[in-house]
């Protein structure tokens, strides 16, 4: 298992998803300080200029032609990205801000090979916020495939993702039911519940051997599904099945504990853009890696075909796979006995 080693963030998307104004918004939340780099801007049937943020210097980087490719409307002018661009991302790698910003990368700039790899250089040196053309070229290829990019399109910003809520522990240690106990006010798995219907999942489902959970879901108008099955992997082969049959495209699927009242809305949000058909990602904190768990589609038939012991079974199975998401301690701690809930309650109060 490792650490997320995502260290850029690239946005993607088609023209007027909003791309450059969200990397706008982003930048006073990365940076206390003027951000290097450069942005770019396009005179419709004219030309594409580029411009260093750090000295204000612009060239133009593309030419309106009409022997150009179809769809594209320009021609790479190399002059531009020498003078220019590859000063402008030489200063950006000496500059003391930690991040940069690219605005845009597409087609033209994969054209000129220097400025290419000056690109792939300052990747090497900052974290970089970039904004992508959603086009096909080696050179984009290559930089939406590195291990430390982190690509978000906000044309499909999660892919399908179901959601199963685990509550159907028996609480022994807890001397009851602990899933109907009062916290904040509500039932404990109410948070589980309400982060399951958020509308961020393609389908969810509560799965529960209680009558009494089984009740406050359908109170809420909220998919349930009731057993009397004895293990642990039961409730996922139940649920993972149900979700398939109800949304067949299912791209990953997360198991969302119902005694975790503290975990965040910010933090299921952080797990979901992650979400791959071929990886698992595992919440963890200072005490190691522990659950939500979301395992993409290349599992899912293990899942569906687990013995007694869970989903723990899959994780040791494909250690390599698994990939950790740090979350704030509080969050993932749950509330097997009152003791450990009356804790709960205190940490809400600080949280």
């Amino acid at each position: 298992m490792e650490v997320s080693c995502k260290r850029h963030l690239f946005l993607t998307g088609s023209r007027g998803a909003g791309k450059s104004t969200l990397a706008r918004q982003l930048l006073p939340l990365l940076a206390d300080a003027p951000v290097p780099g450069f942005a770019t801007h396009v005179t419709p049937q004219t030309c594409v200029t580029l411009q260093d943020l750090t000295t204000g210097r612009s060239g133009i980087i593309g030419a309106a032609t009409r022997s150009c490719q179809p769809g594209l409307g320009m021609r790479c002018v190399e002059e531009g990205f020498l003078s220019v661009g590859v000063p402008a991302l030489q200063t950006a790698a000496e500059a003391p801000c930690a991040w940069a910003l690219l605005d845009e990368l597409g087609y033209l700039e994969s054209v000129c090979t220097p400025f290419c790899a000056s690109v792939e250089a300052l990747l090497d040196t900052k974290r970089i916020l970039a904004v992508l053309r959603k086009q096909d070229t080696p050179f984009l290829s290559r930089l939406r495939s590195r291990p430390d990019v982190f690509l978000l399109d906000l044309d499909i910003p999660f892919p399908a993702v179901g959601c199963v809520v685990m509550a159907s522990g028996l609480g022994r240690r807890f001397g009851s039911n602990k899933l109907l106990a009062g916290f904040d006010g509500q039932p404990l798995i109410q948070r589980a519940l309400t982060l399951a219907g958020s509308g961020l999942f393609a389908a969810d489902l509560t799965v529960t051997r209680h009558d009494g959970v089984q009740a406050l879901c359908q109170t809420q108008h909220r998919p349930v599904l009731l057993h009397s099955e004895p293990h642990r992997s039961d409730t996922v082969r139940l649920g993972l099945s149900a979700l398939l049959q109800q949304c067949p495209q299912l791209q990953a699927c997360l198991f969302l504990p119902g005694d975790q009242p503290l975990f965040s809305a910010e933090s299921l949000s952080s797990l979901l853009l992650l979400a791959d058909p071929h990886a698992i990602w595992r919440t963890c904190d200072s005490g190691g890696a522990g659950s939500p768990v979301l395992f993409g589609r290349d599992y899912f038939d293990e899942l569906l075909h687990l013995t007694k012991g869970g989903g723990s079974e899959v994780l040791q199975r494909h250690p390599d796979a698994v990939h950790l998401l740090p979350c704030p301690d509080c969050e993932l701690r749950d509330a097997d006995t009152p003791a450990a809930l009356a804790e709960l309650e205190k940490a809400l109060r600080h949280f």
